[in-house]
């Protein structure tokens, strides 16, 4: 049985290499897959408005649209994290975009509630195995010295997915009775898209370290050093030695006496943010419908908001190397709960605009360093399981909120509610405090 030299090799190699085009190539296509699922998921928030004028639903009967895909994604990402440290990286990525790609667009074929809700589920097994297999694979791939900041450019995708999404809410789903159906069928990109991702792009080296498939994880690492104009030390694959792979991941090896302070944390800030997220971002355009903004402008208000993502993640991306993990999502925590509470007070179009415009700001510059510290948090053998759990027990959040919201504006109307929300946000910037800080050391 040899040891785990091998593996700490292609891991320092991977940290010596400066930022090259195939990090480009990695992080973009990635990146786009991120983009698309996001697209799907600000998408719903658009069709929820419109279904709920067009089939005279409920508040719950609409709540439940976004919660089944919520519930698909908790179970999603639970058993895509296993399954990524199990068989790879890349082609639980590709298998996930493949899954609610097709199912994203059989949903525009549906007639009623009830086989909407079922496409949904399925839909959210493949988004939510997807966003913590994607953002592992990258961070494997991405030198210790900018790993932080390619995480959240990775994440600041969602921006651009999100951005689309209001576009598309915008132009296309209130220009006809079937602009919601034409909405979902331009969501069955990402099935095409998979079979790129599929043989487009190599498998995580330090994982096949992880597994003992050292003499594959040198090839990708001499690719990635060519490409940077070094001169491999090895001139070929003879004579690598295969370690013994790693144990098969487990659930309960999170709760080692040394990880279970950092799965704790992590736990509860992904509870938190979905609930505070989810909660507000899918019933925005509802929400201002319901204040008398008829269905045109209130997408109008969203895409405008949506726009203020942007500039959160490239403020987060260069603090989060400058003042490290912890200090960086700490503090785009408290401006989101401050955000969270000007919102839900806000009278008047601008105030609206502009504390929506802070609320998208700081929230998802906090969605940006949280995706950058939860798979640094784990070792490569477990790595995939613990952001994919973290991210389930999120989803888990997420599948509450959008249920919560009708009973808390019944009770309260909008400033009851986003109290509420800037509430988790607060307790998420304590958890944030006992992460472990990770900027600039090499993964396990």
């Amino acid at each position: 049985m040899t040891t785990s030299t091998d593996t700490v090799r292609v891991s320092e190699r991977l940290d010596a290499l400066p930022f090259t085009r195939r990090h480009g190539r990695i992080l973009g296509g990635s990146g786009l897959g991120w983009a698309l699922d996001a697209m799907d998921v600000g998408l719903i928030s658009f069709v929820i408005a419109a279904l709920s004028v067009q089939w005279q639903l409920a508040p719950t009967q609409a709540s439940w649209i976004a919660s089944a895909g919520f519930a698909g994604m908790a179970i999603g990402a639970s058993v895509g994290g296993l399954l990524a440290d199990r068989f790879g990286r890349r082609h639980v990525f590709a298998l996930t975009l493949l899954v609610y790609g097709v199912a994203t667009g059989a949903s525009a074929l549906v007639g009623g509630l009830a086989a909407l809700l079922v496409l949904r589920f399925v839909v959210g097994l493949g988004l939510g195995a997807e966003l913590p297999v994607a953002s592992t694979y990258v961070s494997e791939f991405a030198p210790a010295r900018m790993r932080g900041r390619l995480i959240v450019f990775l994440e600041a995708f969602w921006a651009v997915g999100w951005t689309a999404a209001a576009v598309i809410g915008y132009l296309v789903v209130p220009s006809s009775a079937d602009g919601w159906r034409w909405a979902f069928a331009l969501g069955a990109i990402p099935a095409v898209y998979a079979l790129v991702v599929r043989w487009g792009l190599p498998e995580s080296p330090r994982w096949l370290a992880s597994r003992g498939r050292n003499a594959e994880a040198v090839v990708i690492v001499r690719d990635l050093e060519a490409a940077a104009g070094r001169i491999a030390l090895e001139a070929s694959t003879e004579g690598v030695a295969a370690s013994s792979p790693a144990p098969r991941p487990r659930v309960s090896a999170l709760w080692a006496p040394a990880l279970r302070a950092r799965t704790a944390s992590l736990w509860v800030l992904w509870f938190c943010v979905n609930f505070s997220y989810y909660g507000a971002f899918i019933w925005i355009p509802t929400i201002l419908v319901s204040q008398g903004y008829d269905l045109v402008r209130s997408f109008g208000f969203t895409l405008v908001i949506t726009l203020a993502q942007l500039p959160g993640y490239a403020v987060a991306a260069w603090l989060i190397e400058a003042w490290g993990r912890r200090a960086t999502l700490a503090t785009f925590l408290a401006g989101s709960a401050v955000s969270a509470v000007l919102f839900g007070t806000a009278s008047g179009e601008v105030a609206v605009i502009a504390a929506g415009m802070a609320l998208s700001f700081f929230n998802l510059g906090a969605w940006g360093a949280l995706y950058a510290a939860t798979p640094e948090t784990y070792p490569t053998a477990l790595r995939a399981t613990g952001a994919g759990w973290a991210a389930g027990v999120g989803r888990i959040a997420s599948i509450l909120a959008p249920l919560a919201v009708p009973p808390l504006l019944g009770l309260g109307g909008a400033p009851l509610l986003f109290v509420v929300f800037a509430a988790f946000f607060a307790v998420a910037v304590v958890a944030a405090l006992f992460l472990r800080e990770q900027r600039g050391r090499a993964l396990a």
